[in-house]
């Protein structure tokens, strides 16, 4: 699994997550509000039955009025009616005080509270029918010293009491559901509002997740089209450079051959001095190859198809035939001066890309330094580490400009006087970072330069040394 294939399957379960999250959240605050919405109705059933309680209260209270009334009519005035009038009020307060049990039953002090009111109405209708009795007697047995009148106004204060209790109680009641109820929907409501509030941060952190996400395929999906485009140029370039290569090769070495040719045969008739256009025609046929030779390796380079494909090689040997190469190619004769220190022989490298590598920088030191000064190849070969330094005397390159000389066409100010394409250095740098090396550069203007390039060797390059030998 590659890094980005892992990176959207993390950001898939980071979304697949905060979905679930969100889903949960909005769960919890429908399940709170259900909650709420069920203690509400709770709350407006236990209200509306309190005060079914406290109307029945007041029915009773007044319905206890109302046979009191009944009961000194009939004393006062002697009307039968009023003595039937007040049998109905008896009977509908006892219908009344049985419509009153249930509700109460729930409430354990009520409920005893009740039982004692039945108990004191029920002394109250003993007492009237005393009442009663002594009314048909003379008018004296009713003073009000006397005992069952007594009597009868205890009672009546006792009924008033139970009555309020009975009121004062379920006004309590009253009050503290509608504070539970207050406290309960406030605590409820602010959990709602909460969830709701994280809800939403939740979608909309989704939303912002799922919008990178989507930026970032797009912007991959560019990446990925302007990637295909590149490479479906470099493809162009390197079919073009190897078409050009193709073609200006033969037309070169025929040059350059014709050229050696007439060299050779003049060389006994005409004076060194006229052979000079030769000489040219030979460095420009040399210059105009060595041109289409890097400019091909680069366009395999950024086309994808420059390989780098090691072998074992004798490095002694390799370095001694690429300064004959360099020698025999170069119009006129320069001293390279090449020494091996190590104790390895053989190195696991690919030689064409390091024949590249060497090549180049000795021509430009070659080129770059005085015909009669020389150039220096040191080879240390160890068993992890093959380096190369190539030394020259030259014109060395300013320190600023030292790591901007990689670039294709890029030379130095003081090199432009000299002819070259600017390529070198850039084949250098390719053929070096497909072989994983390392390059350094030590230069002093007038002084000259030194290359540094290192090679780390693989770990079992002692099989092959050992199986080489």
């Amino acid at each position: 699994m590659t890094l980005s294939t892992l990176k959207w399957s993390l950001e898939r379960k980071w979304v697949t997550a905060a979905f679930c999250l969100a889903l949960l959240l909005m769960v919890l605050v429908n399940f709170f509000s259900y909650q709420n919405a069920t203690q509400l109705i709770a709350s407006q059933v236990q209200v509306k039955q309190t005060n079914e309680i406290l109307t029945a209260l007041t029915s009773i209270s007044e319905t206890l009025t109302d046979i009191e009334t009944r009961r000194w009519r009939y004393f006062l005035l002697g009307e039968q009616t009023e003595l039937d009038s007040y049998d109905q009020a008896v009977q509908r307060l006892t219908i009344k005080l049985e419509q009153l049990r249930q509700p109460l039953a729930d409430t354990p002090t009520q409920e005893q509270r009740l039982n004692t009111l039945e108990s004191l109405i029920q002394q109250r209708r003993n007492l009237f029918e005393q009442s009663t009795e002594l009314y048909r007697k003379p008018r004296s047995l009713l003073a009000s010293d006397h005992p069952l009148v007594i009597q009868t106004n205890q009672n009546q204060t006792q009924i008033r009491q139970i009555i309020t209790e009975l009121q004062t109680s379920e006004e309590q009641i009253l009050q503290n559901q509608i504070e539970k109820f207050q406290t309960n929907s406030q605590a409820r409501m602010a959990i709602e509002n909460l969830g709701t509030i994280l809800a939403f941060v939740w979608l909309l952190g989704i939303y912002v997740l799922l919008y990178r996400q989507m930026f970032q395929r797009q912007q991959l999906e560019q990446a990925q089209q302007k990637l295909a485009q590149e490479k479906e140029l470099s493809e162009l370039k390197l079919q073009f450079f190897s078409m050009v290569s193709h073609e200006f090769r033969t037309p070169l070495s025929v040059i350059t051959g014709s050229s050696q040719l007439l060299k050779e045969k003049l060389r006994n008739l005409v004076e060194p001095d006229k052979l000079k256009n030769l000489l040219q025609i030979q460095a420009s046929a040399k210059l105009m190859t060595q041109l289409l030779h890097d400019i091909l390796t680069l366009a395999r380079a950024d086309a994808g198809k420059l390989e780098c494909q090691p072998e074992l090689l004798e490095m002694q040997f390799f370095c001694l035939n690429l300064i004959e190469d360099i020698q025999l190619f170069s119009e006129q004769p320069r001293t390279i001066k090449f020494e091996k220190y190590g104790t390895s022989t053989y190195a696991y490298l690919d030689e064409k890309l390091l024949y590249s590598i060497l090549s180049n920088l000795l021509s430009n030191a070659l080129k770059y330094s005085s015909p009669t000064s020389p150039v220096y190849l040191t080879l240390i070969c160890e068993p992890d580490t093959v380096t190369f330094q190539v030394k020259d005397e030259g014109i060395g390159i300013p320190t600023e400009e030292q790591a901007l000389i990689f670039e294709p066409f890029r030379r130095g100010r003081n090199a432009r006087s000299i002819m070259g394409s600017g390529l070198g250095m850039a084949v250098v740098k390719r053929c070096l970072d497909l072989h994983q090396g390392e390059l350094s550069v030590d230069s002093e203007v007038g002084v000259g330069t030194t290359f540094t390039v290192k090679l780390t060797q693989p770990q079992k390059k002692g099989l092959f040394n050992q199986s080489a030998r």
